[in-house]
């Protein structure tokens, strides 16, 4: 593992245009991006996207891909974006030059050197996990065991977090990040300032607005963890006092650790007020004290999953008790990264079920709504499902299939879930025709619906590259009917130290 901040800015830049670090979520394997990411690289050949142009992007609606994943089955839901390859491209040969990346990672350094200790630097994965896998490592090292050592010296933690963090991104605020306040004021137009020209950037993609940046990929975390890593030097400018009292920060969660009530709270004062500057605010639900430290330093899933593990040698031993006991987890904690885990586990002993049983269809069922309750599980649950309904006889696999899709049908506005009921229900196998409304779907079914507006752009080159068929480099209905645990594991191996 290593941190991206520490790599050369050839090491950076090759990050960056990884399909899994463009749109940092699961898709199904069928589906990269990085046709088309190398496509546009070879056309800018290192260049900005403006030299491309024949109009100004900002000025269009849609320039970048906007979906949805809900969060709770109901009205919560998620936005991704995919940024517009073209600019995202250009942002990226922008910030991966010699000189910008070298500038970069000085300006990092001097944020690390305050009272604010930031565990969520993006890493890079140097072994067989994945980057989003050590990212989790990463996570588990610094903030949790560091939260249990602190028990040692204090005796109170405040948690808090920002509500709608990337949404609420003040974009001016890059620019105050890297050069400072005062100069970035005096050269709010100044292409010359790196922060003004990835702010352009961004806005050009965003219909030219300055509140929010896109979320969904590892360039756009690395953006925010600039503008909070001025946050934090904002944080320990203002406490007069520091050696009483340690912060640890995971991308927009904070952990306050002091010995009272009064002075926690009196940091959290300081911490708001900093945030407010950049356009973010703290979440009132989710701020709350512990006056016990090692309790505090666990999150209350991990916990109550630490007792679930075990889901079949006491008090589960047949599937469906044990797909109960999860559905009931999922109610308590939802979409919390112990039921993930959970259902990951899951999913690799069902693989093991090589009979249908009599209860196939309660099975089926219960599945079904663990993925309505906690979204987050739809790509382990695709999996769960796809091996359940195999067990069925053929006569009876659509018939099934098409329940499923229709308990899923309820769930508004979730273009992420189509994706992965697609990768399940598309497989010739299966016999059935997946049919939506989702663009990237529709691609998928030999369709070429618009994905990013490109209207701005003069290139033809630049436009083939855009090309949206692309994107998919092989066909869902010569996918395998079952889904491997390992096509949807967020990691492999002790996962249930993280």
């Amino acid at each position: 593992m290593k941190r991206l901040i520490e790599a050369s800015h050839e090491e950076a830049k090759a990050h960056f245009l990884k399909c899994s670090s463009y749109f940092n979520g699961d898709f199904p394997k069928y589906i990269s991006f990085e046709p088309v990411l190398a496509g546009v690289a070879a056309v800018l050949n290192g260049e900005q996207f403006t030299g491309f142009q024949s109009s100004k992007p900002a000025i269009l609606p849609g320039v970048n891909y906007s979906f949805l994943a809900n969060k709770d089955g109901r009205f919560a839901w998620r936005p991704y974006e995919l940024m517009h390859p073209a600019i995202y491209v250009s942002l990226v040969n922008l910030i991966c030059t010699e000189e910008n990346w070298f500038f970069i990672k000085g300006r990092v350094s001097q944020f690390e050197q305050g009272a604010v200790t930031c565990c969520s630097s993006p890493v890079i994965s140097l072994d067989h996990q994945t980057d989003q896998a050590t990212q989790i490592r990463s996570w588990w090292q610094s903030i949790e065991q560091q939260s249990l050592i602190y028990s040692l010296e204090y005796s109170h933690v405040l948690h808090t977090d920002v509500t709608d963090c990337y949404g609420s991104l003040y974009t001016h605020s890059i620019a105050w990040a890297l050069h400072g306040l005062e100069e970035a004021k005096q050269k709010p137009n100044d292409k010359s300032l790196l922060g003004n020209n990835i702010d352009f950037h961004i806005r050009s993609s965003r219909y030219g607005q300055t509140n929010g940046i896109s979320q969904g990929s590892v360039l756009m975390d690395f953006i925010a963890e600039l503008v909070l890593g001025y946050v934090d030097e904002c944080i320990t400018s203002a406490l007069t006092i520091s050696d009483d009292v340690q912060i640890l920060r995971y991308r927009d969660d904070y952990r306050i650790f002091a010995n009272s009530d009064d002075r926690a709270e009196e940091v959290l004062k300081i911490a708001s007020d900093a945030l407010r500057g950049v356009g973010m605010k703290l979440g009132v639900p989710k701020t709350y004290m512990c006056t016990n430290v090692v309790e505090g330093s666990i999150k209350p899933d991990k916990l109550a999953g630490i007792e679930l593990r075990d889901l079949g040698d006491s008090n589960a031993k047949t599937i469906q008790k044990q797909l109960l006991r999860l559905h009931a987890f999922g109610r308590r904690f939802p979409n919390s990264g112990a039921l993930r885990r959970l259902t990951s586990e899951f999913h690799s002993k069902l693989a093991t079920q090589t009979e249908p049983p009599d209860d196939l269809e309660v099975q089926i069922a219960i599945a079904t709504d663990i993925a309505l309750v906690s979204p987050v599980t739809i790509p382990v649950v695709a999996g769960m499902l796809s091996h359940l309904i195999s067990l069925a006889p053929q006569q009876n696999k659509a018939r099934m299939w098409d329940k499923v899709h229709r308990k899923m049908q309820r769930v508004p506005h979730n273009g992420y879930l189509e994706v992965w009921l697609q990768r399940v229900i598309a497989p010739r196998s299966i016999g059935l025709q997946f049919q939506s409304e989702e663009p990237i779907c529709r691609i998928a079914n030999g369709g070429t619906p618009q994905l990013w507006e490109n209207d701005w752009i003069s290139s033809e080159a630049l436009k083939s590259a855009l090309n949206v068929a692309n994107i998919i480099v092989d066909n869902p209905a010569d996918m395998q009917e079952i889904v491997q645990p390992e096509e949807v594991a967020v990691f492999k191996q002790n996962a249930w130290e993280y």
